[in-house]
């Protein structure tokens, strides 16, 4: 009976008795802290001076073969054209040429060399890492440029003795123009077949890749997925804030005949030298020994205050706060004096006494003439005005202290008949 009791008990506490399992909670993990990071600062440094061969170059008369270079061409110099001598007379440069180096094809005035013969403007293409170019030349009528094959094998060009290699082309793959002038060595400016190099002249010179050329023209064909462009009138040149010397964005449309390109006002004035010979130089074959070249001439860059500052890119720069509006003061309201601190006040024994708010406007300030009497404080705790000491010169005498003084006055008046009294018995006595 008793072992039943004991299984009945122990059956009933343990069907009472549930043991629940701890619930997991899966709390997510907080997002990361947004970390500010202070936009990247676009730093020009003035080029150094730059060693320059200037000549002139005669052109052929036909579309020459294409030359290979391992490195890019310099960024563009500065030539304002003359005014143009005679009517038919076309400008034939300035550009980067090549002739066992970068030299400077000095661009003049010329007159076709035959009846309806047009210009045809250099070529730079960024092809694997290196400089595909050929030369300006003079087309025939009805001949049009011909980009060359990506299938073809182009030969490097010889290089001259003692001349030292630059920077390959850092940009894009494909047709190209130098940077403007200034920029930093081995940048190119995508662009165009058929765009003049000088439409770069007047744009800021750029620090990164990024600024392109894109054509507003009439007449476009398609050649080796590269656009070919006659009858161009204007071009656009478009760079981000991130690209450019002075941190500005550009998006401006300049001429594309060369000669109005070349005269656009530049931003850096690195003007081209003469060539020291009039004679032209023919132009570069390949596979054909480089030519003597007259003697370098220094070209000195001139460039403003505002491009030697770095400039935070603007298109990253977080928006500055704006300060809340100034309320002016009325002008009925009076002026007032700064707070005053109220005097102490002996035997107050008030812990609650309120303490002047510095936040509000203090007492009126007294005027000259006039006998004012000092505002009192208030005491937070009683809403009722707290004593506050007069000043030295006009304090009232305080009743403690009439008291003694009354009592003094009286004691001695008393004794006075007393002894005014005396003598007089005294005298009564003796008679």
């Amino acid at each position: 009976m008793n072992k039943n009791k004991i299984v009945i008990v122990t059956a009933a506490l343990l069907s009472g008795c549930v043991v629940e399992q701890p619930r997991v909670v899966y709390v997510p993990a907080p997002p990361p802290p947004v970390v500010y990071q202070a936009p990247p600062q676009v730093v020009y440094q003035a080029p150094e001076p730059q060693p320059v061969v200037s000549i002139y170059v005669e052109p052929p008369l036909f579309q020459p073969p294409p030359i290979r270079v391992a490195w890019a061409p310099p960024p563009m110099l500065v030539e304002l054209p003359p005014p143009m001598p005679y009517d038919g007379a076309i400008w034939t440069g300035g550009y980067w040429v090549w002739e066992g180096d970068w030299v400077w094809a000095h661009g003049r005035w010329a007159p076709p060399p035959r009846p309806g013969y047009g210009w045809v403007n250099p070529y730079y293409e960024n092809r694997g890492g290196s400089v595909v170019f050929i030369n300006g030349f003079w087309a025939a009528p009805g001949v049009s440029f011909v980009a060359p094959s990506l299938s073809v094998n182009i030969a490097f060009g010889v290089v001259a003795v003692g001349v030292i290699a630059g920077p390959r082309p850092m940009g894009p793959e494909g047709v190209f123009v130098p940077p403007p002038p200034g920029s930093h060595f081995g940048l190119i400016v995508p662009a165009p077949i058929g765009t003049a190099p000088a439409v770069v002249t007047g744009a800021p010179p750029i620090v990164r890749g990024g600024m392109r050329i894109n054509s507003n023209n009439n007449n476009s064909t398609q050649i080796n997925n590269v656009t070919n462009v006659t009858n161009i009138t204007n071009v656009t040149i478009v760079a981000p804030a991130s690209a450019t010397a002075n941190g500005q964005a550009v998006n401006t449309s300049v001429p594309a005949q060369p000669h109005l390109a070349a005269a656009m006002p530049p931003v850096v004035k690195a003007y081209a030298p003469i060539p020291a010979s009039t004679k032209p130089i023919p132009a570069y074959v390949p596979g054909r020994p480089p030519v003597t070249l007259p003697q370098a001439q220094m070209v000195h860059s001139e460039v403003t205050p505002a491009l030697m500052h770095p400039h935070a890119v603007e298109q990253l720069r977080p928006a500055a706060p704006v300060a809340p509006p100034v309320q002016a003061r009325p002008a009925a309201m009076p002026a007032y004096a700064a707070p005053v601190q109220p005097a102490a006040v002996p035997n107050q024994g008030n812990q609650n006494q309120a303490k002047p708010n510095m936040a509000q406007p203090g007492p009126r300030a007294p005027q000259e003439g006039l006998n004012h009497a000092p505002q009192q404080p208030i005491n937070a705790a009683t809403n009722q005005g707290v004593p506050k000491q007069p000043p030295k010169a006009v304090a009232p005498v305080k009743k403690e202290q009439q008291k003694p003084n009354g009592d003094a006055q009286k004691k001695k008046e008393a004794k006075k008949p007393k002894e005014e009294g005396k003598p007089s018995e005294k005298h009564e006595e003796r008679n």
